[in-house]
């Protein structure tokens, strides 16, 4: 391996949060810092008075799966629940993996992420098992080998999915993409605590709020949303085979992993644990099995020539 690859790759970059600068400047649509402080403490505290009441509340178990270590419906067991679930179970292509240094294969073929998103019409939705923006317009697409696969919908998982030399993240975002046959193509976004919040999840949280603990309620994103503030404009990236996540935990996903760390602030990850149904405050899938899969890596060839 290249001996800068492997630099980069053991190097601090793996430890320091990055972030496009301009994250920190909030254009005049967005909230005061304040309002919106004094927003996420009450949505919280709100929250937080529900699931500490007596009566029940409708929880992880009622949707069909459940992330509770050892629950009846927990990840192990995710693959006996239903016949069409089996997957999750009996598949040898599953996702999350570890991305791992000395499982990679430098891929300089597969060339930069082509990518054309834009502003477009999206409502937030509570699937009780995560929060979800839905495209109800044309947000774009990504294209791989000259295939287009628009983009449909974007969700977190806290803490990552996906771990990088045995390192969990505290957020990650999924792109989901499908082409004309339905077929799969996830873009993975890593975040980890920092004083910067994530720019694209702050105009999301007064709509996170509204729906807070509400499965199946959705609110309409005024003005839309653009999927370029969240993409930001990352090159290096992992790329393999793998799955949904979440059953039916399909195979034949192409994941694509950014490789720079962005940064989420403490309070907007509380939102989001808060927000979804209890149960489902740490909706990361355990790791999966690599399976001999070969993991590419993609670095842009100036990198890799210096």
């Amino acid at each position: 391996m290249n001996e800068h690859v492997a630099s980069y790759l053991a190097g601090p970059c793996i430890n320091t949060p990055i972030y496009p600068s301009s994250t920190s400047q909030p254009n005049s649509s967005n909230m005061s810092s304040a309002r919106r402080l004094l927003l996420l403490a009450g949505a919280a505290a709100a929250i937080a008075l529900l699931l500490s009441a007596t009566a029940p509340v409708a929880g992880a178990e009622d949707d069909g799966y459940s992330y509770i270590p050892g629950s009846p419906r927990g990840p192990q067991n995710w693959g006996s629940l239903k016949p069409e679930w089996a997957t999750c179970s009996s598949g040898k292509m599953q996702s999350p993996i570890n991305l791992g240094l000395l499982d990679l294969t430098l891929a300089p073929g597969l060339g930069n992420l082509n990518y054309t998103y834009k502003n477009a019409n999206a409502s937030v939705v509570n699937r009780g098992h995560d929060i979800m923006v839905r495209f109800d317009g044309d947000a774009g697409s990504l294209k791989i080998n000259g295939t287009a696969y628009q983009l449909r919908q974007m969700h977190w998982h806290t803490p990552s999915e996906h771990t990088i030399d045995g390192r969990r993240y505290d957020m990650e975002l999924h792109m989901v993409h499908l082409n004309a046959q339905n077929q799969a193509a996830v873009i993975g976004i890593l975040y980890t605590i920092g004083t910067t919040p994530d720019e694209f999840l702050q105009k999301m949280e007064p709509y996170i709020i509204a729906i807070s603990n509400q499965e199946g309620k959705e609110k309409m994103v005024v003005g839309g949303a653009d999927p370029n503030v969240a993409k930001g404009k990352d090159t290096v990236y992992y790329r393999y085979m793998g799955s949904f996540t979440t059953p039916p935990c399909t195979e034949g996903v192409i994941w694509t992993v950014v490789r720079k760390v962005h940064t989420v602030s403490l309070s907007q990850i509380t939102l989001l644990k808060a927000a979804v149904l209890m149960g489902n405050e740490n909706n990361a899938r355990p790791l999966q099995d690599v399976n001999n899969r070969e993991i590419d890596l993609f670095f842009p060839l100036p990198l890799i020539n210096n």
